[in-house]
């Protein structure tokens, strides 16, 4: 297993990200339904082409099972295959962040309090708290901040 800097983002791996932000998606964030999912699904791309730092963790086989974004000090994706959830990958990559790219905030759904306690676990905070996520839905958001 190794975690890299993605520089050349193709086709094949843009799909195959958006395979395993569907499969944790459909794992950790229960309050969305099928249809919304498959809504938000379509600018999953764009979000993945877009961000600044693309950091996946892939397999002997150089298959990813996980991946970050990274937008200047602040965690904007992290989604990892449910078959490989509570094996540290998560932590190994939150710390690979902090140590390589400063990460220092991020946001995440308060309808997942799995991930808000992970975040927790990892040394973040909630400083502020939103009503509706960035694009106006209602679910709100938990904004933290490494202490």
């Amino acid at each position: 297993m190794r975690i890299i800097e993605i520089k050349e983002r193709t086709i094949l791996l843009i799909d195959q990200l958006t395979e395993v932000w569907e499969k944790s998606v459909r794992t950790t964030h229960l309050f969305l339904s099928d249809s919304e999912i498959e809504d938000i699904k379509k600018y999953v791309p764009q979000a993945l082409n877009g961000i600044a730092h693309l950091i996946v963790t892939e397999k002997d086989n150089k298959c990813p099972i996980a991946f970050m974004g990274v937008e200047e000090q602040k965690l904007e994706m992290l989604f990892i295959t449910p078959e490989e959830r509570g094996n540290g990958l998560g932590k190994k990559l939150i710390q690979h962040g902090i140590d390589n790219y400063s990460i220092n905030e991020l946001a995440v759904n308060e309808q997942n309090p799995l991930a808000k306690g992970f975040y927790e676990h990892m040394g973040f905070q909630v400083c502020k708290r939103t009503e509706h996520d960035e694009q106006g839905k209602p679910y709100p958001l938990l904004y933290m901040m490494l202490n």
